[in-house]
């Protein structure tokens, strides 16, 4: 399937300049996320527990959510509180002190920070009993986490992330000429910190299927890339006189088919995810769609303008694989003579 002409020659170094202004203000702008506005830990780090509720009928008549489904659904949907009321009848029971309450889906979700000794069964209770005059509601699900073991998530979560990352350096380390691995790994960590940005930016709590959506955003950016540098190698190879740019880009002009077909097959697969996954699930996806966009653009307009201003040359490349090719010949010579007894 083809969608640009094979011979059509794009200039995406000259590009480039300007999609490496854009990541160093993004990943500038990042930082004062990290630092100056800082991640909302979820329940999996934080610790502490999750309630989700859902208001099925009038508490005055008390009718069930099967029966109010079947005959007016919009009426269960009013008999809801809003949410300024929940806060305000949570505020009186200590339990619930700097409790965050939220819309979730159809359902109410209400986190409540780790308190020493309290347990789920008297979180229920509490519920019960301090938001009984709102309605009548059912808790669909209710999920505690100890502090210690939010702690240990966390750590491991971290550590994850690190080891994944130095596998990506080895592997492209020993793959390519140094300032391609370099450029390689700057650019996966550059995709890493805009895409960690955008869970702040979207108020997603950091936790664990937002450490699952870096983790994919690692293999497939770094796979983005090296389909690029790889076609970028193999022009090399062909020997022609031609400058660096110019063989970036034909390289990225000749793959970009199949860079962008296999994006969008990505970007599409997790848009239906986050459009149709629901609430449970916008942790891993919201993430991932936007690691698609950037680790597709970066691996364009960004790693190989690294590996020019890193000091590729082109010239050294080319008499490297002369002389490397030179002293193949000669052992392969070498041999020949020897299996010859002439040696």
């Amino acid at each position: 399937m083809e969608i640009f002409k094979k011979s059509k020659i794009y200039d995406f170094v000259g590009w480039s300049k300007w999609g490496l202004a854009l990541s160093v203000l993004l990943t500038i702008g990042a930082f004062y996320l990290f630092f100056g506005v800082g991640f909302n830990l979820g329940i999996d780090f934080a610790g502490g527990s999750a309630a989700q509720i859902q208001y099925v009928g009038d508490a005055k008549s008390g009718v069930t959510n099967t029966q109010n489904m079947e005959s007016n659904s919009q009426d269960s949907i009013n008999s809801q509180p809003s949410l300024e009321q929940i806060r305000t009848l949570l505020s009186t029971n200590a339990i619930f002190t700097n409790a965050q309450v939220s819309n979730f889906g159809d359902e109410i979700l209400i986190k409540i920070p780790y308190q020493e000794g309290v347990t789920n069964e008297q979180i229920e209770n509490a519920l019960h009993s301090t938001l009984d005059s709102s309605g009548h509601f059912e808790i669909r699900k209710l999920d505690s986490i100890s502090a210690k073991v939010g702690d240990e998530l966390a750590r491991s979560a971290v550590i994850s992330l690190i080891l994944a990352t130095i596998a990506m350096m080895i592997y492209v380390s020993f793959r390519y000429e140094w300032r391609f691995a370099l450029a390689s790994i700057i650019t996966l960590v550059h995709d890493i910190i805009i895409t960690a940005a955008s869970v702040i930016v979207f108020k997603i709590d950091l936790n664990l299927e937002v450490i699952a959506a870096l983790l994919a955003l690692l293999g497939y950016s770094i796979n983005d890339t090296i389909i690029i540098f790889d076609r970028i190698r193999e022009k090399m190879l062909e020997g022609k006189k031609m400058s660096i740019e110019e063989v970036i880009n034909e390289a990225i002009s000749n793959t970009l088919p199949r860079t962008l077909l296999t994006s969008l097959t990505m970007f599409f697969a997790v848009l239906t995810l986050y459009i149709f996954g629901g609430h449970n699930i916008i942790g891993f996806s919201l993430p991932l769609l936007v690691g698609v966009v950037f680790g597709t653009y970066s691996s364009m307009f960004v790693a190989p303008k690294l590996a020019i201003l890193l000091g590729f040359s082109i010239e050294k490349y080319y008499a490297k694989e002369v002389a490397k090719a030179k002293k193949v010949e000669e052992r392969r010579r070498q041999r020949q003579l020897y299996e010859g007894g002439r040696v």
